[in-house]
């Protein structure tokens, strides 16, 4: 997971939010281990579920050649930080990745680009790959805003961890208007902010960085959209939430998005 240069595998991660069991991530694992997924080797899977059941991912998921990360984390490497769990930890739990600033983590919980940019380094300093969330509200969209919210974003990054950062780091665009509101950008428009990502951190950090990056899109992504979202050429996979819990859904999505890989007809 992360960015080496190479032609972008399509990645379909799924962040559970504060959903799910026990019972449910053993459905799952148990559908992948079934051969629900034909083949891995052309899209990648990952899971971010609570973080008390990272552990029975570890369990259920090793060797499968299916992702597991967390959901947050905190900036600090350890200390007296009651509730909060390190980059450390993760890792010790099998993780390879985090999500970094999801939008959620944003607006109700106060993280600043500057919080972020923290919890970004701490998950790079230990080896794991951050997932850096990245959008704009509804407000923000209407005002033609959307570029310079995310450049302000990324940039944040940039100045805390130097222009390396993104040499192993994905990048999901969740523009918040379509999260969870039932609406949805439009392939062309997602499109468009991607390419845009792209070219910001090709012209602020390094042009072979910012081509082998994946960059997912996380507004609202379903079976019923996966297949136009998935093919354009700078959206590298999903970052689904509502969908990610219904495991015939999320495995629809993965697999729409595995013939797209193999050039099958969907």
């Amino acid at each position: 997971m992360g960015s080496d240069g190479a032609r972008r595998r399509l990645l379909v991660a799924g962040n559970w939010k504060m959903n799910g069991s026990l019972a449910h991530l053993q459905a799952l694992a148990s559908a992948i281990m079934d051969g629900a997924l034909v083949r891995l080797d052309s899209v990648q899977l990952v899971f971010f579920p609570p973080s008390v059941y990272l552990r029975e991912a570890q369990r259920l998921l090793g060797g499968s050649g299916v992702a597991w990360g967390a959901q947050n984390l905190s900036e600090h490497d350890d200390g007296a930080y009651t509730g909060e769990v390190s980059a450390r930890m993760l890792r010790e739990l099998g993780c390879t990745c985090t999500l970094v600033g999801h939008s959620e983590r944003r607006t109700l919980f106060g993280e600043s680009d500057e919080v972020v940019a923290r919890k970004f380094v701490a998950t790079s300093r230990v080896g794991l790959t951050p997932v850096l969330c990245v959008g704009e509200s509804l407000d923000e969209h209407r005002q033609g805003m959307t570029e310079a919210v995310v450049a302000r974003q990324l940039q944040a990054v940039l100045d805390l961890a130097g222009p390396s950062a993104f040499a192993d780091a994905v990048v999901a665009y969740e523009p918040t208007w379509a999260i969870g509101t039932g609406k949805t950008a439009k392939p062309e428009q997602a499109q468009d902010v991607h390419a845009f990502i792209r070219r910001y951190l090709a012209k602020a950090s390094d042009p072979g960085y910012a081509e082998g990056l994946h960059i997912l899109y996380g507004g609202s992504m379903k079976l019923a959209n996966a297949r136009d979202i998935l093919s354009m050429p700078d959206i590298d996979g999903g970052l689904l939430g509502g969908a990610s819990l219904n495991v015939d859904e999320f495995i629809a999505v993965a697999r729409t998005a595995q013939r797209l890989a193999r050039g099958d007809s969907v």
